[in-house]
């Protein structure tokens, strides 16, 4: 897999979508997370769950875009949540503190 590689699938979920992030979230790639966040959003899916349990590397590029998500959803009464983050996608998040605000 090249360091750049990310592969985000999306799902319908009761009253929202999931995302599945494979590979790794680096400041190359977090547009194109950024941009399926805003899509989602704008076509009114403010419930948000980001899978990352097959996510090898977040960085704070990707960071920042899930916390604007994070904020642009509760604007509208919504949510974002990350579910079953692997042990990289923890450790980064416990670091920055955010984890108890995003790992759901």
């Amino acid at each position: 897999m090249s360091i750049n590689n990310l592969e985000i699938t999306q799902e319908s979920i009761m009253r929202g979508v999931k995302f599945i992030i494979k590979g790794r979230i680096n400041s190359v790639n977090s547009p194109e997370l950024q941009e399926k966040l805003e899509e989602a959003l704008k076509e009114g899916h403010n419930n948000i769950v980001l899978n990352m349990l097959r996510v090898d590397h977040l960085s704070s590029a990707g960071i920042k875009v899930i916390l604007k998500a994070y904020k642009d959803a509760g604007k509208t009464g919504g949510k974002l949540g990350i579910e079953g983050p692997s042990e990289s996608v923890r450790n980064v998040l416990g670091m920055s503190a955010l984890d108890k605000m995003l790992i759901k």
